[in-house]
């Protein structure tokens, strides 16, 4: 699917792009080792209503570092911001490790928490790409990064029972060994950022319906280095800034609801197969089968979103989101819903990667320079503390009314996105152009 001519239509270099393809292919299979068994090993510690908490722990981590992260990227460029992202995962992959050999809850959730920053540097590359792209291949060049995840993220869950007995044969306690794997897959996926990361120059295109508006000079950053500018501004400000754009709005709060929907289902799936006797093998299968849909169709809906608009896309991704807890509602009422179990874990990961890459894409085009990076990173943040309380709410969720509860949970999670998109829809309307044709690289009329 990616071949090298749809690379070079992406607008970045190759040598960009391979750098990043391969360090998301081995945080791919960091992340999904861990996230296959991490609720898991909450439970064996902590019991079935503490579950949710690892993975809330996790995204938690992720959220509190995605801003600086950001930061760091704006000063010194994105190579040593994900560098460092990754180092931090390595971390935290220990910290998991050694809790499980003392059986330490606060050691695990505190590892579980660097963990996640993992999570964050997967996220925060697709940006790395987007920043060379020219405006209308933005949506490409994230979403062949994104692709990227796909072959780790399959593997991942898949050689959790390997790594279970890798672990065990080492003397460790069960479900030590997938982290194991994932700690080495982390620290070479931080050494291909930092050796082969190279600088590259930022797209010249403007980001404002401003003619005179220009970049600073990249020429010496890092790759994807937005650059300073002299009107930069923080975190909040930034947020602030997407409050009076309807379309920008509608990109925050789609990628924070779509992360939430996902993380709420997914880390309630395996306790609900194993609760009804499913074994960790099928577990892995069907963790698996959910992240290829989160990554494997990327390019498809980065093409549409740059050919048919970001917000029809972002749309359609809330459709599909809708039908996934639909399917996984009637799959826990199911006698034997395995089959639908992953029908339904399937659906939700399509619809989450066609919210995240067209709601990234019509950030990255709304959003004027000044508060690219900065708004870049408080979406992210937003997005991981969205996906830290679905988490966390998921496990007291599941115990009081079970898998039915939780997509029903989810699905009312979905409200502010949909009242989101019918307020940029109707603002541009109202302004004589819809946002769901705006050109990639220009922001609304206000």
């Amino acid at each position: 699917m990616l071949s090298e001519r749809s690379v070079k239509r992406s607008g970045v270099s190759s040598g960009v792009i391979g750098a990043l393809v391969t360090s998301n292919l081995l945080g791919g299979v960091a992340v999904a080792s861990g996230i296959a068994v991490g609720g898991l090993l909450l439970e064996r510690l902590g019991g079935t209503s503490l579950a949710g908490l690892g993975q809330a722990a996790s995204v938690l981590g992720a959220a509190v570092a995605a801003v600086p992260l950001a930061g760091v990227a704006a000063r010194h460029g994105r190579r040593r911001s994900l560098a460092l992202g990754y180092a931090i995962a390595v971390l935290g992959g220990a910290l998991i490790v050694t809790a499980a050999v003392v059986a330490q809850l606060v050691v695990l959730l505190a590892g579980l928490a660097l963990f996640g920053v993992g999570q964050a540097v997967n996220l925060q590359s697709r940006y790395a790409a987007a920043d060379g792209a020219a405006p209308g291949a933005r949506a490409r060049a994230m979403s062949i990064v994104i692709w990227a995840t796909t072959i780790g993220s399959v593997a991942g869950p898949n050689l959790s029972d390997v790594a279970d007995r890798f672990g065990r044969w080492l003397g460790l306690p069960g479900l030590a060994g997938p982290y194991v794997f994932s700690v080495v897959s982390f620290a070479l996926a931080g050494a291909v950022v930092a050796v082969f990361l190279r600088p590259a120059a930022r797209s010249s295109a403007p980001a404002t319906n401003e003619a005179d508006t220009s970049e600073a000079d990249t020429s010496e950053a890092d790759t994807g280095e937005a650059g300073k500018s002299t009107r930069a501004v923080g975190a909040v400000a930034a947020l602030r800034w997407a409050a009076a754009d309807p379309a920008a709005r509608f990109a925050v709060v789609l990628i924070a609801v779509a992360h939430a929907m996902m993380v709420m289902v997914m880390v309630m799936t395996p306790l609900h197969m194993q609760h009804h006797g499913m074994s960790l093998q099928l577990v892995g299968v069907v963790i698996s089968l959910h992240v290829l849909g989160m990554y494997a169709l990327s390019p498809v809906f980065g093409w549409l979103a740059d050919r048919l608009g970001a917000v029809r896309m972002a749309c359609a991704g809330m459709l599909m989101l809708a039908t996934a807890v639909v399917l996984g509602f009637v799959a826990a009422s199911a006698a034997e819903g395995s089959a639908l179990t992953a029908l339904a874990l399937i659906v939700l990961g399509v619809g989450w990667s066609a919210s995240l890459i067209s709601a990234s894409a019509l950030l990255t085009g709304t959003a004027a320079d000044h508060v690219r990076v900065p708004l870049q990173g408080a979406t992210d943040a937003g997005m991981n503390y969205a996906g830290a309380a679905a988490a966390a709410l998921a496990g007291p969720i599941l115990a009081a009314g079970g898998f039915r509860a939780v997509n029903i949970a989810a699905a009312v999670i979905l409200v502010p996105a949909a009242a989101a998109a019918t307020a940029a829809l109707r603002r541009g309307r109202a302004a004589g152009t819809s946002p769901v044709d705006r050109p990639q690289g220009t922001t609304a009329s206000s």
